[in-house]
């Protein structure tokens, strides 16, 4: 009987490949930014089949879809990072020394760089990271390179984390040379961390954009009028609803309520329309009961009036319209839900590169602080599960009223 040769390595490899393609087909049918053959060819490169049964896993247990995004260019970036740095895949469990060089890489001193090119990222590995298009090119070069953002370093390392947990494996990302460390690197770091929207949507800027909204003198509010005048309302009064809530918003979530009076302490005032969201699964809460936030008065009004125009029976609030003014069953996107923003920024005079959609978030937990609202009442409609992040809106409300800096006249 002949001998039968073993499997050549490069057909294990090409094995290999279709089966993390077909598994990530899969998984991008529930996150369509996976779709692509571009971006499904990077990730075969880059993930192990382990990474992607991982992430499939996380994906069946019903993880938001914004954090299963987040968790595979994550994934995607330490895998790639491991090996420019140091020509191996990423190991499980990761061990210290390998976490400190990854704040190392990441976290440094800008000062110190200009005068010592080893500090920081090694330029080879940031020059393989930007072929793998994993990083951005440099403007200037290698010297001007700036460090990541805090934040970012602490959601790659606390994405790291959360694979571990889901592989089984303890990692050691509490460590005290690892917390020491990130202690450190954030002393050093000159990057100021950035608000999301430079400009809070408050009250006198939303009627701004929503004057936009009314019609001309010669025509009545067009579809794409009622519907972003809904959106912008219902963006601010539910809370500052994330753009991913909003493009998600489905009518079986809409609960019609008994009208409801415009004064709480007198019974006897003027009636206002009202409804509660159901939110379900946000980024910070499971779906449950009580998840939800109630609407008086106008954002109700708009929202009526968006849903009868349009009309929609069942499916998505908040839809996509074409260039001759049909409405289409596929729902906005968030990406679509900052444009529409943007675009009523500029047609108010404003200027889109200050605002983005989660300036509705801001904007709304800013107004209560200059209404003197207590905080807890807004944390109640937006769904803030951390007093400190609630309170930083609140802190940067108040303090142009301090009398603290008015000591000196």
């Amino acid at each position: 009987m002949p001998d039968i040769p073993p499997p050549s390595p490069s057909a294990s490899l090409d094995e290999s490949a279709a089966r993390k393609t077909e598994a990530l087909d899969s998984l991008a049918a529930i996150l369509p930014a996976l779709a692509g053959p571009e971006r499904t060819d990077q990730l075969v490169a880059l993930l192990s089949e382990e990474d992607i049964a991982t992430l499939r896993h996380l994906a069946q247990e019903g993880i938001g879809e914004n954090s299963l995004r987040a968790l595979t260019s994550d994934c995607s970036y330490l895998e790639g990072w491991c090996l420019a740095a140091t020509g191996e895949p990423l190991p499980w469990p990761a061990p210290v020394p390998l976490i400190l060089k990854f704040i190392a890489h990441h976290l440094w001193d800008p000062e110190r760089r200009k005068t010592d090119p080893a500090h920081g990222i090694p330029e080879d590995v940031a020059l393989a990271l930007e072929d793998l298009k994993l990083l951005r090119k440099a403007k200037g070069g290698g010297a001007h390179r700036a460090p990541h953002a805090v934040t970012t370093v602490q959601r790659r390392l606390a994405s790291w984390s959360t694979l571990h947990r889901w592989r089984g494996l303890q990692g050691a990302f509490s460590a005290p040379d690892v917390r020491s460390a990130m202690r450190l690197a954030n002393r050093v770091s000159s990057r100021p961390r950035a608000r999301k929207s430079r400009r809070a949507v408050t009250a006198d800027l939303l009627e701004q954009l929503l004057a936009t909204c009314n019609g001309t003198d010669y025509a009545a509010p067009s579809l794409v009028d009622l519907r972003d005048k809904a959106l912008l309302l219902i963006g601010f009064a539910s809370g500052g609803r994330r753009r991913s809530e909003l493009a998600g918003l489905r009518l079986s979530q809409i609960v019609w309520e008994d009208p409801l009076p415009a004064d709480p302490i007198d019974p006897g005032s003027l009636l206002l329309p009202a409804a509660s969201l159901q939110l379900g699964r946000t980024k910070t809460e499971d779906a449950s009961d009580d998840n939800a936030v109630l609407l008086i008065g106008r954002p109700v009004e708009a929202l009526r009036t968006w849903l009868e125009a349009a009309p929609i029976v069942e499916g998505a609030v908040f839809r996509a319209i074409d260039r001759w003014g049909n409405v289409k069953a596929r729902g906005l996107t968030p990406q679509s839900v900052n444009a529409i923003l943007k675009s009523r920024c500029a047609l108010a005079g404003l200027d889109p590169a200050e605002f983005s959609a989660h300036g509705l978030r801001s904007g709304f937990l800013t107004e209560a602080a200059n209404r003197d609202i207590p905080i807890q009442d807004a944390m109640q409609q937006s769904r803030h599960r951390s007093l400190a992040q609630a309170s930083s809106y609140y802190n940067d409300a108040g303090r142009s009223r301090h009398r603290s800096a008015r000591m000196l006249g």
